[in-house]
């Protein structure tokens, strides 16, 4: 362990109190509440639990887990059982990702104080280990599983038991000759810096040794000249590069005398690729670095669809929990289903489902606390209301009075609104998306379309599951028999609704975003403002891309727009977001309590400009005069190749790691996604056994005709012969963000149809970069990671290998 959570967990009275172990209640819900004896385990990174402080302990979490710990009063579940426990004598453990949050309570406020502060502060120490730190970190984790016996030594049995824990299955006599060699002192066992030893040995790098001996002259050391000529060469970095390699060799350089010196060794060289400065993902694209002053229709804007729900949309569970884990993520619009409640308090859920309920006035309350947390920039709420006029004055009564400052009430400086704000011009700012009175009574035809629309939506398959609609067989009807039918939904959707007239209070709020029906193109460009914003079910905007493409692009550039998934996704899954930002449409609401694919492609294009949830569209997608359609692209400029060498993996997690035995055959898959032509995957081989440092070496070629557009996802997973390849982990960044080389001679000579003298037109060079693996939640995987090579080149018109 590291010498700092040694030195504390042997002076910090918490920690020391926390590894005696503590009675405490487990509570998943109202009604479910048990007692459980947690403790700290020696290691200070695991806690275990057990019904009883003598019964046999599981383990219950990581510290590297936990993302932070929360008070009882911030505590939704532990609010509602205020009656039977004090709050202060509880507290919740929030985790990365979607895990669900544990909410404990202690017997006293001052054990609920011990574990608060013990937990926190240990958090805090993993969340400031630099790479090394996690590393040493993470070996002696595996050494303490390994040790079984605790006597502080490994024998030879004991490390063939952890090559399975670290996920390698590998010849009992290689394994042995490297146990021997690291077994320095001749004991037969090894030491914890002796297992250091037997780690790098298993750990070795071949394919960082041989670039390194590429540039070094000695094959030791990397001159500063040499390793500026990689730098230039290899890593595509150019004036700067000397710079450049004077600042890398004093950062990661371990040696003392080699800083001095100026010089890079081989345990310097690799810790600097495996570093954020090697990483694929450009560091220049992290911090804000986009204009953030254009018009808000400008931008992709990170949104969520029902983002009360952390389960599915017919019974899951409504909770101010899914606001707080979308505005973590960076979300900027979130959904808000209001209706009638009991003792005029309006509530949020999915209507006409069994989803559960909960307080308007609790969600605006998590929002005030949490809005501006991840960014500061604007946030939208897209309010859905189906309240009566009474509670919708409740509605702007609470909106007023818990938002206060942070609300938008008025176009900004008083003026007309003329032009749509930007992002920065509503920094700190929440806005009210809904529906709003006209100032100018229109005219029939759209208050009829408007109420169309309404009634589709009550239509869809969000009706009570008991209703019986839903027992019925739609029956063919004639042309006149359809026309009757209409006009008696219409008939029934007016008396319906007849009692949900809009309040002034509430209609007064929304300032920019007023929510119109969509009819045609045409008619929202001769008819809407600016800050009209209409809403396309997905396959509604599917349609509408394959059939006039260029006019969606032109519309999108003018206006906001949203797109949601279909009523039919009731387990809560999600369409591809990609085929929407094709067009330039905004708001591409997600169900991000939903891991799969499709988020991770929403998370890899949020993760650039600082996480604030806005990202500016390519400019094609800005111009009102655009002639781009992504159905059929016409270039700017000539196609371009987008080389991916995948060449190795480190540190591969185990799928299930429950199975010591198991070992993974790991394979990696390239996802291409932009427009139609654009999108492709390839895929690797399999290396069989072997999860600690597989290698593939495989080449693939995508032709890229809008790069702006593309994002590219690495997948690796666990390559099953009898059933689908599991996963075990991915990472999505856009091309825009991604660091890329120039083009290697030696890839290019393998491409059958390049003439050798076109090869010698290209800059013979590649860009070496680590690719650092998430979970499927999205949350880092550290160590692990994949090696890979990438480059641009000009498209030749060859035809791909």
């Amino acid at each position: 362990m590291t010498s700092q959570i040694q030195d504390l967990l042997a002076t910090d009275q918490d920690l020391l109190l926390m590894q005696e172990g503590t009675m405490m209640r487990k509570v998943r819900t109202k009604s479910w509440k048990k007692l459980r004896y947690f403790r700290l385990q020696n290691d200070g990174m695991t806690v275990w639990h057990g019904s009883q402080p003598e019964s046999m302990p599981k383990p219950t979490f990581s510290i590297s887990d936990v993302e932070r710990i929360r008070k009882g009063q911030d505590s939704e579940l532990l609010r509602y059982l205020v009656e039977e426990f004090p709050l202060e004598q509880g507290f919740t453990v929030v985790f990365h990702g979607r895990r669900p949050n544990l909410d404990l309570v202690a017997n006293s406020v001052e054990e609920a104080q011990i574990w608060m502060r013990g937990l926190q502060l240990l958090v805090d120490l993993v969340a400031s280990m630099d790479h090394q730190e996690q590393m040493d970190q993470m070996l002696n984790e595996w050494f303490q599983q390994a040790d079984r016996n605790q006597d502080g030594r490994m024998s030879f049995r004991e490390a063939q038991r952890l090559l399975l824990l670290m996920n390698v299955e590998m010849d009992e006599e290689y394994a042995f000759s490297l146990f021997q060699e690291a077994d320095v002192t001749q004991s037969d066992d090894l030491g914890s810096e002796e297992f250091v030893q037997f780690y790098k040995a298993l750990t070795k790098r071949t394919e960082i040794e041989e670039i390194f001996e590429d540039f070094s002259s000695d094959k030791q050391k990397l001159t500063l000249l040499e390793f500026v000529d990689f730098l230039r060469k290899e890593q595509k970095e150019k004036d700067h590069a000397p710079d450049l390699a004077l600042e890398l060799i004093d950062r990661y350089e371990p040696s003392e005398n080699g800083r001095l010196l100026h010089v890079l060794s081989k345990d310097g060289f690799l810790k600097y690729l495996c570093s954020k400065d090697g990483n694929i993902f450009n560091s220049d694209c992290l911090p804000i670095y986009q204009d953030m002053t254009q018009p808000l229709s400008h931008y992709y804007i990170n949104s969520s669809h029902n983002t009360y729900l952390v389960g599915d949309q017919l019974c899951g569970q409504s909770s101010v929990e899914g606001y707080i884990r979308a505005l973590k993520r960076g979300c900027r619009c979130v959904e808000v289903d209001t209706w009638d409640g009991p003792d005029g308090e309006p509530v949020v859920y999915h209507g006409h489902t069994l989803t559960s309920r909960i307080l308007f006035k609790d969600v605006l309350a998590t929002l005030a606390q949490y809005a501006f947390q991840s960014s500061d920039y604007p946030l939208i709420l897209s309010l859905e209301n189906h309240c009566t006029w009474e509670q919708q004055r409740t509605m702007a009564h609470h909106l007023t009075e818990i938002l206060g400052e942070q609300l938008l009430r008025n176009t900004l400086e008083g003026l007309l609104v003329d032009s749509m704000p930007s992002p920065e011009q509503l920094r700190g700012k929440i806005l009210v998306k809904g529906k709003k009175l006209r100032t100018i009574e229109v005219d029939k035809e759209e208050e009829e379309e408007e109420e169309e629309e309404e009634l589709e939506k009550d239509e869809g398959p969000d009706l009570d599951p008991a209703s019986p609609e839903l027992d019925t067989q739609p029956q063919p009807e004639t042309q006149g028999q359809a026309a009757g039918n209409k006009k008696e939904r219409k008939k029934k959707f007016l008396l319906l609704s007849s009692t949900t007239i809009m309040c002034p209070d509430l209609s007064a709020l929304v300032v920019y975003l007023r929510t119109v029906p969509f009819c045609s193109f045409t008619h929202s460009k001769e008819n809407y403002h600016i800050y009209d914003i209409s809403s396309f079910s997905e396959s509604k905007a599917k349609n509408l891309i394959k059939e006039a493409g260029n006019e969606f692009v032109q519309h999108n550039a003018r206006q906001l727009c949203r797109v949601y998934p279909s009523g039919l996704r009731t387990d809560s899954s999600n369409f591809n977001p990609q085929e929407h930002w094709n067009v330039g449409c905004q708001m591409v609401a997600m169900n991000m309590q939903t891991a799969g694919s499709a988020m991770d492609i929403c998370d890899g294009l949020f993760r650039q400009n600082g996480g604030s949830g806005y990202v500016l569209k390519p400019e094609f997608l800005r111009d009102t005069q655009s002639s781009f359609n992504p159905e059929r692209p016409i270039s700017l400029y000539k196609a371009q190749i987008l080389v991916v060498q995948v060449i190795s993996g480190q540190q591969l997690p185990k799928v299930d790691k429950t199975k010591e035995t198991t070992v993974v055959d790991p394979l990696v898959k390239v996802e291409l996604y932009g427009v139609p032509e654009d999108t492709k995957e390839q895929e690797t081989s399999h290396v069989e056994n072997n999860g600690i440092n597989p290698y593939w070496g495989e080449t693939f070629y995508f032709r890229l005709q809008v790069p702006e557009l593309a994002m590219l996802r690495f997948v690796v997973k666990d390559y099953s012969r009898k059933s689908r390849n599991n996963f075990i982990g991915q990472y999505t960044l856009p091309w825009t963000c991604m660091k890329q080389g120039e083009t290697n001679l030696g890839l290019l000579a393998n491409i059958p149809t390049v003439a050798p003298f076109l090869i010698e037109f290209f800059c013979p060079f590649p860009g070496y970069r680590h690719v650092s693996l998430l979970s499927r939640d999205g949350t880092s995987l550290n160590p692990a990671s994949i090696f890979v090579y990438t480059c641009m080149q000009e498209d030749l018109d060859m035809d791909e290998p």
